[in-house]
């Protein structure tokens, strides 16, 4: 009686119609759950559904019918937003979730550092006399540095060039 079985699909059921053999409804609505069909033809109706299915290559049918089936769901829990409400509350969730982990990961690495000891290298400048080490800061730090020094007396003395090529003192 029913196009692949013994009792007519749910959209035969729901429509009181006879079940054919080509039904394009029965492989993808079955008997077994009727609520599937209920609530995508209360959503699209049957004749759009139909339209849908038959457009389609019948390798694309099960997934289409399925996606149906789910928009249909959302369209009834949220009318105006459907899938894309649903879509949206999930990637919230997802941002939230992230955060929370950039945050768990932000520990855990502060507390890896705080356990392990910092070692800062030091320099030993023992061997120096005071006068040698005062000499050297004041007189041949500057050509070290290549900055020209105080006594040049030219008056560029002051005129530092900034990071994106501008004078930072005239």
């Amino acid at each position: 009686m029913g196009g692949h079985g013994t009792s007519p699909c749910a959209s035969c059921k729901l429509l009181r119609r006879r079940c054919s053999h080509d039904c394009i409804f029965a492989p993808y609505f079955p008997s077994d759950d009727p609520y599937k069909f209920a609530i995508v033809h209360k959503v699209f109706g049957a004749s759009n559904v139909s339209k849908m299915l038959q457009e389609l290559p019948v390798h694309q049918r099960t997934d289409a019918a399925s996606s149906l089936v789910y928009e249909a769901n959302a369209r009834v829990r949220d009318p105006v937003y459907g899938c894309v409400g649903a879509i949206s509350s999930l990637q919230k969730q997802v941002s939230e979730l992230q955060m929370q982990l950039a945050v768990a990961q932000a520990e855990i690495l502060s507390i890896q550092m705080q356990r392990q000891p910092v070692v800062l290298p030091t320099q030993q400048i023992d061997t120096c006399i005071d006068d040698e080490k005062s000499y050297f800061l004041h007189n041949n730090l500057p050509q070290y540095l290549n900055f020209p020094s105080s006594s040049s007396g030219n008056g560029d003395s002051l005129k530092r060039e900034g990071i994106f090529g501008h004078d930072m003192v005239s």
